[in-house]
């Protein structure tokens, strides 16, 4: 019978002990910890690591948890973050440091979940609210959520950005396009979501678009060869050519980024999602009010401005000139323009005609010498 008892004893020693050490908590564990103490002096919070179900302590002695591994912000108050008899998540750090103390993190705990929260957003397609927090090579760091994440420089915007700094506090969607838990590795793209939103807007604005339109637009970007204007979530192109009724040497003389005006469509190709924009042709053309002052016959003088293979172009006003074709520029018959005259001389002319359908004024400067070889001849 006392043999009976003692085998009894020794199996309850054994289940108990199997017991215990399926509660004891092992690294890198995440399990529930109940706060006994908050010290907002010394920043930190006593705990007791317990059992979810039960309730009761796993662990030996309470642990102190310091506020680094409380919280990520520095500046937050203690008993703002946890209060006595909270039941929060720890993770295991260490069973027992170069002190002997057993060491726990909520703030590790809290980054653990959010990663497993995270596993497969990239393959769902699910978009994050990212703060940029600072530029480092080759990208963006934001913060989402707690969470670190990288943004490549060629998934911040459309096109390629020179200065990141500008994005640094910036809160905006993103698309995770890269997700590994194991890693804690969250690579972010915010251009795929502009690509849609742009996709979009380009759909509405061409199913209605028509040419002719004139829109209200903003100068987005001024390049060489002219400036693009948004006209509804949608670039389009208004070439130099189109931006004044005067000779423009660089965009930047009569545009500036972030100017709103008028603009009529001259056409758009919806393949390839093209629209040429002019920004002159919502303006009057001053060439109208400038040839009044001028009549066919009359004599003028001006500056060359210009040579051509047929002929020579003459400044009459600014912005305002007129061709001496080959023909009229000497009474020798000459092959190039330069061997009657050169960019800034000052020449004198006579109108031979004006055509305002074609907004052409044709002057010849061998007319003037006969007219006054014709004048001495009379005299």
């Amino acid at each position: 019978m006392q043999d009976e008892m003692t085998n009894t004893n020794e199996n309850m020693e054994e289940m108990e002990a199997a017991l215990a050490e399926l509660k004891s908590p092992s690294n890198g564990d995440i399990v529930k910890a109940r706060v006994d103490e908050v010290n907002d002096n010394e920043r930190n919070a006593t705990v007791t690591l317990i059992d979810e179900a039960t309730g009761n302590p796993i662990w030996g002695d309470s642990i102190v948890i310091s506020g680094k591994d409380l919280t990520d912000n520095p500046d937050a108050k203690i008993s703002d973050v946890v209060k006595v008899n909270d039941l929060i998540d720890v993770v295991v750090v260490a069973l027992s440091g170069k002190d002997g103390d057993t060491k726990v993190s909520k703030t590790r705990a809290d980054r653990m979940t959010k990663w497993k929260e995270m596993d497969g957003i990239d393959e769902r397609g699910e978009t994050v609210k990212a703060t940029v927090r600072q530029v480092v090579k080759g990208g963006l760091v934001a913060d989402v959520d707690g969470l670190r994440a990288f943004i490549p420089a060629s998934q911040v915007d459309l096109r390629y950005v020179k200065d990141l700094s500008v994005y640094v506090g910036q809160t905006f969607d993103a698309l995770p396009i890269e997700c590994d838990v194991k890693k804690q590795r969250l690579v972010l793209s915010r251009r795929n979501i502009l690509e849609k939103e742009r996709a979009e807007k380009q759909e509405k604005l061409f199913s209605t678009l028509e040419e002719g339109q004139v829109l209200d637009g903003t100068v987005k970007r001024l390049v060489e060869y002219g400036a693009f204007i948004d006209i509804g979530g949608v670039d389009g192109l208004a070439h130099i050519s189109d931006l004044s009724w005067d000779r423009v040497k660089h965009p930047s003389d009569v545009l500036e980024v972030g100017q709103t005006l008028k603009v009529k469509v001259k056409s758009f190709d919806p393949e390839k999602k093209r629209i040429s924009l002019s920004v002159k042709d919502t303006l009057p053309d001053p060439w109208y009010d400038r040839v009044e002052k001028y009549q066919e016959n009359e004599e003028i003088e001006g500056k060359i401005i210009k040579l051509t293979d047929f002929g020579a172009f003459m400044e009459i006003e600014t912005g305002f000139d007129g061709l001496i074709p080959m023909g009229e520029l000497s009474d020798k018959r000459i092959a190039r323009a330069d061997e009657a005259v050169h960019t800034g001389d000052i020449v004198r002319v006579k109108i031979l005609r004006i055509d305002k359908n074609r907004r052409r004024i044709s002057l010849s400067m061998t007319r003037v010498h006969k007219d006054k070889d014709a004048a001495a001849d009379a005299e």
